[in-house]
């Protein structure tokens, strides 16, 4: 049985203003405080073991966890890789690959909070609403609003704040000599359920070429944007390499029976205090966090 972690960002959020802090997971102190209870209690296992495990039926040792960071925001490298280093824990990090080689390329939410935050006066944008809303349109969609209110704030469609708040592919490359694991998160963080065949295959197909060019090594992996997935999505994944794939859909995963192209996760998220985490780590209350996120999980698997 394997439970897989999911995280995003490891900051103060009022150190970044510029940047949503919804996209923030932890603190860099709660974050430590989760690590070490992990491996006091739990066992780390890196991507390999997964993969042997869910592809080739390898035993899973009692208690395994696997961490996964979605989005390789430069705050992975600056702080939470330092903390799982020192702590021997193991990681997969999933690339938009877009995103590297474009240092002034922000993503959509981002921009967008900081156009709303302009409007308001400088007050922190609280409206979750909306982003729910344009998370469920097509991707150019969204991309087209955002572009609008960063015009109607004064920003340019594309102004990003500095430095770059993704890794770079350099510093990427570094840190896969250090040890962490990559897979593919689509380009440009598409949302695959709102677009055709042809763009989904180009997503997966380019993010999972860009790694092979950048990385040096193409892991059959990939995370869906948003957790976002149907039957197609899943076939066409399959057919480019991707022998397993991870939502954000609860859940504990059990090889042989979990699906290995819709493997569940557990979403950390600031409101997850140290307390709360050691609680949602034992293995019954997956099933209260299915419960609570019920509408979630039926609008992210789109079948």
């Amino acid at each position: 049985m394997l439970r897989i972690l999911t995280y995003h960002r490891i900051a103060v959020p009022t150190e970044t203003p510029s940047m949503d802090p919804l996209l923030v997971s932890a603190t860099p102190q709660t974050f430590r405080e989760q690590m070490v209870h992990l491996v006091r209690r739990y066992h780390p296992v890196g991507l390999p073991e997964v993969l042997d495990a869910f592809l080739r039926g390898a035993p899973l040792p009692t208690r395994a966890v696997h961490v996964t960071v979605d989005d390789a925001y430069r705050d992975f490298g600056e702080i939470a890789w330092p903390i799982l280093r020192e702590l021997g824990i193991p990681v997969t990090v999933f690339v938009p690959t877009a995103y590297p080689s474009q240092p002034t390329r922000a993503f959509w939410w981002d921009r967008l909070h900081r156009a709303l935050e302009l409007r308001s006066n400088g007050r922190p944008p609280t409206d979750r609403d909306l982003r729910a809303t344009l998370r469920a349109l097509p991707h150019d969609a969204t991309e087209e609003y955002v572009d609008r209110a960063c015009v109607d704030a004064g920003l340019a469609p594309d102004a990003a704040p500095a430095p770059s708040t993704v890794l770079s592919w350099a510093e990427l490359r570094e840190l896969a000599q250090q040890g962490v694991e990559f897979g593919a998160h689509t380009r440009g963080h598409v949302a695959l359920t709102g677009v055709d065949e042809a763009r989904v295959r180009a997503e997966i197909r380019g993010s999972l070429d860009e790694l092979e060019k950048e990385i040096g090594f193409r892991a059959p992996t990939l995370a869906y944007p948003y957790g976002l997935h149907n039957a197609l999505v899943r076939r066409v994944a399959a057919e480019e390499g991707c022998a397993v794939a991870f939502t954000v859909e609860d859940g504990l995963n059990v090889p042989g029976r979990t699906d290995p192209m819709a493997l569940r996760r557990t979403n950390i998220t600031l409101r997850t205090s140290t307390p709360l985490f050691a609680l949602r780590m034992l293995p019954w209350f997956a099933d209260v966090d299915r419960w609570r996120h019920r509408g979630e999980r039926a609008r992210a698997a789109i079948q």
